[in-house]
């Protein structure tokens, strides 16, 4: 796939500390194989889904060992630059953009909500080679609880349009960049444990979400929601043995009719 246009999501990995164990975990249930861990870049590892590189797992930084969550990174033209717009709108730079040999510059912020996310430009990786096909990013949403700060947050820096879903049992909006859908915005509610930091909550794609949810099940995962059928796939929440939650959607089975959205002013 080409560069993707800023703002849009083009990569995803996760710091586990029993790397193997991921490996393992995320093979068995999604499909993903692994190219050789690069010791020079940190034993950062690439998973890829019918040869195609879909995410990463790494082990973790100093001082990270224990917390392991998927970080989705949004593309930018130029990372200093967004960082510059990060600080500006409230958020913090949790590490300066830094260039990973030729691949590309990369850093990690937090919205004035405490999301996590990264912001990738790139260089030779151009990001996801697959998006919406099994074992595939397909979508990813913003679980906050403070939804004021991230709907102010990441339409200043990355030029969304917002619109909100005409749900009255939840609070639920969607950027878009131009015509083009890239994100959602969910405002955590009380089934939230006060223990569960804010996060991106990443969906990967999947032919049989009954199936893929047993086997992760089977496998230490513990499911947090679902299945449940939409207007948009049948879809399940996830967490996998070392705490890292996610989403698995079979985009082909569908019900109901698409919300309605609202434009905000």
């Amino acid at each position: 796939m080409a560069v993707q246009p800023e703002g849009t999501p083009c990569w995803a990995d996760a710091m586990f500390g029993d790397l193997e164990g991921a490996k393992s975990f995320y093979g068995d249930v999604l499909g993903w194989t692994f190219a050789e861990a690069s010791a020079e870049l940190g034993n950062y590892t690439e998973a890829y889904a019918n040869g195609k590189a879909v995410a990463a797992v790494v082990p973790p930084m100093p001082g990270q060992e224990g917390l392991s969550q998927w970080c989705l990174y949004f593309a930018a033209d130029d990372a200093a630059a967004t960082a510059g717009r990060i600080r500006d709108n409230g958020g913090e730079v949790l590490m300066e953009p830094m260039e990973v040999a030729d691949f590309g510059t990369m850093c990690l912020a937090r919205d004035p909500g405490g999301v996590v996310f990264g912001v990738w430009q790139a260089g030779t990786h151009e990001g996801f080679q697959a998006m919406a096909e099994p074992g595939a990013y397909t979508w990813a949403e913003v679980f906050t609880r403070e939804p004021a700060k991230s709907d102010a947050f990441f339409p200043a820096v990355f030029s969304y349009r917002q619109r909100d879903m005409e749900d009255g049992e939840m609070d639920f909006r969607i950027y878009d960049l131009g015509e083009r859908t890239v994100l959602g915005r969910m405002k955590m509610g009380d089934d939230f444990p006060p223990e569960v930091q804010p996060y991106i909550n990443v969906y990967f794609t999947v032919e049989d979400c009954d199936e893929t949810v047993a086997k992760a099940t089977e496998l230490g995962g513990v499911l947090r929601f679902g299945p449940m059928t939409t207007p948009f796939g049948r879809f399940a929440a996830i967490s996998d043995p070392q705490g890292a939650n996610f989403s698995v959607i079979d985009i082909t089975k569908t019900e109901g009719e698409m919300p309605k959205l609202t434009d905000v002013a």
